[in-house]
């Protein structure tokens, strides 16, 4: 038994038993790698920033996938000669084959977190819309796709202040940004169906002039203080509320109301109203849009630009789930590597959902999957059957578990000699590698 022992023991030191899931998905940026070290890094990062760690400092994602010492991932992040734009060109790239052709909804915004001190690249006082006031951070203008209510993300584009400048650097507004952003993502060959937007991008003239340059359909917020140049002899009105079913991602319903505000003579550009109760327009349930879809809206419209809701989901799964304001660095290149890694994760997770998998898996292949497996994982008592962004971070957080709590036991078999309880966790672990992702719905 000492023999076996030693041996389950070598096994599981050198081996790394991994999830199947994440090991191959990273295989395929393993190319963008010259170091093994600088690989194994960036499927540890995958492990450890999808574990349920309050905070994903890098000691903190060390300690959990058995990592001595976070020098190796920090070292990574700052110093390996891995490319950003590369890893993002394969990121998009994936996106790209697993939408295989699909339009999509691009959500643009911008998000910003506090930041103490003045060490940090591009930090000043500006507007944070986390903090909801003007504070002390850093902002970057986000963009995420929608594709049958699932996220995932784009671009991103740091914010510049004037006075945080460094040498080479030159000055764009947020517009000019996501402007960029459009324009990136239109030469990569996204089919964008819709723009969604709010006021900042909506109330520019820029920004829609890009839009129209593309001949993109928007919805976008504009202030209810928006103003429109008439002719003389012309002048605004209102049309009757319009009473409709807001219909959600769980196709939940609620009663909402929408009218069109019209500026003089119809024109391709309408304005509406959107709001929750008609009698009292309460600021935090009414909206003012801008579009230039045409047809029949007081039905469509209202679901449509309810879409926006995503780019705020989107930046809670980032933020809270996956850490993506937990880096301890003060170089934005190095800063950009984390926020890459995170977009990364993101991107897993979310082809690994069923909308994605439906587009590239047929329900014959599922099936054959499930007869030549031993394991039905979605009998586990905490295995989430829907079909949300969140669900499937869970069940991966599922599957992955087994292979955290052995890296966590591992060291105390040294101390309590039980052969059986290590082989137990090899038989679990090589059980949770079986792992299709067409599990996921069920």
């Amino acid at each position: 038994m000492d023999i076996e022992l030693q041996i389950l023991k070598h096994l599981a030191r050198d081996a790394h038993p991994t999830v199947a899931i994440i090991d191959e998905y990273c295989t395929e940026y393993k190319d963008l790698f010259k170091e093994v070290r600088n690989y194994e890094c960036f499927k540890y990062l995958h492990l450890g920033i999808i574990s349920t760690i309050k905070r994903k400092s890098l000691p903190e994602i060390a300690k959990v996938v058995s990592i001595n010492s976070a020098q190796s991932l920090h070292h990574f992040l700052a110093n390996s000669d891995w490319s950003v734009d590369e890893l993002k060109q394969r990121r998009l790239n994936k996106v790209k084959q697993a939408l295989k052709g699909q339009a999509i909804t691009v959500v643009i915004d911008e998000t910003g977190d506090r930041k103490k001190g003045k060490k940090t690249d591009y930090v000043a006082r500006q507007y944070l819309g986390s903090v909801g006031k003007v504070d002390n951070g850093i902002v970057s203008v986000n963009a995420y796709g929608v594709y049958s209510n699932i996220t995932f993300p784009l671009s991103v584009k740091v914010f510049k202040p004037k006075g945080t400048l460094k040498e080479g650097d030159k000055y764009k507004t947020k517009i000019e940004l996501s402007s960029e952003i459009i324009t990136e993502l239109i030469e990569e060959g996204f089919n964008i169906e819709l723009v969604l937007a709010d006021s900042l991008y909506g109330e520019s003239s820029q920004f829609i002039r890009k839009l129209d340059e593309y001949n993109l359909a928007y919805v976008v917020a504009i202030r209810s203080n928006h103003g429109v140049w008439l002719p003389v002899g012309q002048s605004f009105r209102a049309n009757k509320w319009c009473k409709f079913e807001r219909t959600f991602s769980n196709q939940k319903s609620e009663a909402r109301y929408i009218r069109e505000i019209i500026y003089g003579k119809k024109r391709t550009i309408t304005y509406w109203e959107i709001t929750t109760d008609p009698e009292t327009m309460p600021d935090n349930s009414t909206s003012f849009v801008m579009t230039n879809l045409q047809g029949n809206l007081n039905k469509t419209l209202g679901d449509l630009y309810g879409l926006r809701t995503w780019v705020e989901y989107g930046f809670r799964q980032c933020k809270q789930e996956l850490g993506w304001t937990d880096y301890r660095f003060t170089n934005f290149q190095h800063i950009e590597r984390w926020w890459e890694i995170i977009f990364s994760v993101y991107t897993m997770i979310s082809l690994n959902s069923p909308v994605f998998l439906g587009l590239n898996q047929s329900g014959q292949l599922e099936t054959k999957a499930k007869e030549n497996s031993d394991v039905d994982f979605s009998n586990h008592p905490q295995w989430n059957h829907e079909s949300g962004w969140k669900n499937t971070l869970n069940n991966l957080r599922l599957i992955i578990q087994p292979l955290l709590l052995f890296w966590l036991i591992y060291p105390w078999l040294s101390i309590f000699h039980n052969s059986h309880l290590l082989l137990g966790f090899n038989h679990l672990i090589a059980a949770m590698n079986q792992f299709k992702p067409c599990y996921t719905s069920g």
